[in-house]
């Protein structure tokens, strides 16, 4: 039954307008985190939420119940790790896009009080909590505290971090009001400003959103408890023990002084020692923070790191050994010498810095240069250069990375690939594109013989969005699949599926020399309800070895002109809903052979699993690799199968490749069932996949 009363719950002015059936949207959940061992009652909004009793996370010992529309009450468990976790909800017509949550382990969780938007009316706060707030519009939030001499206090906003939309600001005054810190980007939009007390007495601080902007959560940490700026070095070898040096501040009687600054304040410097896990044989990035708070939107950064993340900070790990830089090296005569391959942590320590560096190559051939910077949230905009022996000029290496719809790995990392010769000298530069430095201006240079080596992503680019993965009964859905290929990869590629529930098909799915492709889901008209992860894994021949690869999955953050951006999630979720699909769309046969050069028809047949449902639908193509053409078809009206003509051209290259289509009808709908008219909806849905093998040509 389609029956269920329309709740669209929306920020802003109200719900986007919708060229599809009913996807449920999340949009805000608040407060937005909690203390490991305590309950708390969250609220939600967002649109087509109807019957939305289900609020589940991406950690078990984390739970919530249904207390009323649109209220859960969340319990985190003891043994719950600080961090952040994905929430989602299941309703109706299927299940939602996450939103972050964060679980704290040591500040006293409060509650922003109300009317404390003036500095008369500020909010008391004691030493080391979390608040969890939300902004005033034009308005500014007060809060108080009281702090000794000498005691420094970090005053820290988590919202960008956290999926909220603030722009944050805030400052910190004396009771006179005199300022003594203020910040507007510190990590990303998010804002974070210290001091240390020139005397005992009462301080306070005052958050608002510089666009002025009011129903936007976030959470104020305040308090003099340890915290973390990052690590270095930010890059440790695989199967090894690597030591690292901790700054940040009040991090405790092991700590000594370092002669790093942030915010013109010392930072302290803590020894750990620390193993990485084992990250290279399947190419992960396990993280306990989700990495959101890059200093430039998109959050799609660690698409392209194999690493992991120590105090929150991400680091690089490497199959060589990792050398530190080591200065002087700012000038080419002063360059750091190197044996290839070559893995190396640096900073820009100061305003201006240039670091160079001189190797020599053992062989001719191809060799790799990478920047990992904005990967591992370092804060510059690098930019590399390569020199031969005579100081020529041969190539410089910038930004990198695909950008498509809402998945937007386009990075300020330079990534290259140059032919050298051996026996010849070559220097490096590595530099920041503004000339900045200091402590939080880290990178890693990795210069190598070019090894392949790709990189899988899948995200739901629903739109608008953003939006699950929701197949619905007998239908089907699809996810984008982004490769970003290194080091001269261009092999084959076949993405297949596990733990996948009862009723829900995915076949294997190739691509074939190309950095797109689309991966269908499908289920069967009886498949029985679901909502949780899956796992996808791509495998690749170079030589005579296989790579195996996890498919990192993504989700959309926002769907705005300024905030388009797309972030990591730790699991594939995907739901099968109780509705089902207007129709299904299948080809006769499911494996097409073709030689090159040539053309092949294709039986595709739409079931109308709608009886109300009798209207045309248009074929067209769904991310079809580029060796692929296929002209549009529509299914007429009322009937039941179309034929598309798939052409290869004489240079495609041979091998197996996926291609599906997508179908798109007029569809009556209504949410009420009762409803006097059901105006037609635009409807997409994919087809089931046809795996095409391309045959040599023929010789002539």
């Amino acid at each position: 039954m389609r029956t269920s009363l329309a709740l669209v719950l929306a920020l802003g002015a109200g719900a986007l307008a919708r060229a599809d059936l009913p996807s449920p949207r999340l949009d805000r959940i608040a407060p937005l985190g909690a203390a490991a061992g305590s309950a708390v009652e969250v609220e939600i909004l967002g649109a087509d939420l109807d019957g939305a009793t289900r609020l589940f996370f991406d950690h078990p010992g984390i739970t919530a119940k249904h207390v009323k529309d649109r209220t859960f009450a969340v319990t985190v468990g003891t043994d719950v790790p600080a961090g952040t976790y994905d929430a989602r909800l299941v309703g109706t017509y299927g299940v939602s896009n996450p939103r972050l949550f964060a679980v704290s382990r040591g500040p006293k969780e409060l509650a922003e009080e109300k009317g404390n938007d003036e500095r008369a009316a500020a909010q008391l706060l004691p030493m080391n909590c979390a608040l969890n707030g939300t902004s005033k519009g034009g308005k500014e939030s007060y809060f108080r505290f009281v702090a000794k001499n000498g005691q420094r206090v970090v005053a820290e906003v988590f919202a960008q971090r956290l999926d909220s939309q603030l722009d944050s600001n805030i400052a910190i005054t004396d009771a006179n009001g005199k300022q003594l810190a203020a910040n507007g980007d510190y990590a990303g939009r998010d804002s974070l400003a210290e001091f240390v007390a020139p005397a005992d007495g009462e301080y306070f601080v005052t958050v608002n959103d510089l666009s002025f902007r009011g129903g936007h959560p976030y959470r104020l940490v305040l308090g003099d408890a340890p915290h973390v700026e990052n690590v270095f070095p930010r890059a440790v070898q695989r199967g090894t023990k690597a030591e690292l040096t901790v700054f940040g501040r009040n991090l405790g009687t092991g700590a000594k002084p370092s002669a790093l600054t942030a915010n013109d304040l010392p930072l302290d410097a803590l020894m750990e020692r620390v193993s990485p896990p084992e990250v290279l044989s399947r190419g992960r990035f396990p993280f306990t923070d989700h990495p959101t708070g890059h200093s430039v939107l998109p959050t799609a950064a660690t698409c392209t790191l194999h690493g992991f993340q120590h105090r929150g900070a991400p680091l690089v790990v490497s199959d060589t050994a990792v050398t530190l830089e080591a200065e002087p090296n700012d000038e080419p005569q002063k360059a750091q010498k190197l044996t290839l391959p070559a893995t190396v942590s640096g900073r820009f320590d100061r305003e201006r810095d240039a670091d160079w560096y001189a190797f020599e190559c053992a062989e001719s051939g191809n060799y790799s240069f990478e920047v990992f910077c904005e990967r591992i949230a370092g804060r510059a905009d690098p930019y590399l250069v390569l020199f031969d022996e005579k100081d020529a000029r041969l190539v410089e290496f910038d930004d990198f990375g695909i950008r498509t719809s809402a998945f937007d790995g386009h990075l300020r990392d330079p990534v290259g690939t140059r032919a050298l010769e051996a026996k010849r000298k070559y220097r490096v530069l590595v530099q920041d594109r503004y000339k900045r430095g200091g402590a939080r201006y880290q990178y890693v240079l990795s210069v190598r013989n070019a090894v392949p080596d790709f990189f899988p992503a899948v995200i739901h680019q629903q739109n608008p969005g953003p939006g699950g993965t929701t197949i619905r009964k007998g239908g089907a859905a699809h996810l984008d699949v982004i490769v970003h290929n290194f080091g001269g990869f261009n092999s084959p590629i076949t993405i297949t599926a596990s733990k996948l529930p009862r009723g829900l098909h995915v076949a294997p799915t190739h691509i074939n020399n190309d950095t797109r492709g689309a991966l269908v889901l499908w289920a069967d008209k009886d498949a029985p309800d679901f909502a949780g992860p899956i796992e996808l894994t791509a495998t690749a021949k170079v030589g005579d070895t296989t790579l195996t690869r996890e498919v990192r999955a993504y989700t959309r953050v926002w769907n705005s002109t300024d905030l388009n951006s797309s972030r990591p999630t730790r699991e594939l979720v995907v739901c099968v809903a109780g509705e089902p699909a207007p129709f299904a769309l299948a080809p006769a046969v499911e494996r097409v052979e073709i030689e090159a050069g040539k053309k092949a028809d294709v039986v595709v047949k739409c079931e109308r699993l709608w009886p109300e449902f009798k209207g045309a639908v248009t074929l067209i193509s769904l991310a079809f690799p580029s060796a692929v053409k296929m002209n549009t078809v529509t299914v007429g009206e009322g009937k039941g199968e179309a034929t598309v003509t798939l052409d290869v051209p004489a240079n495609a290259r041979p091998g197996e490749y996926t291609v599906a289509l997508t179908g798109q009808g007029q569809v009556p709908f209504a949410k009420d069932a009762k409803a006097p008219a059901r105006p037609n909806t635009l409807v997409p849905l994919p087809s089931r996949p046809i795996t095409l093998v391309v045959l040599p040509a023929a010789k002539k």
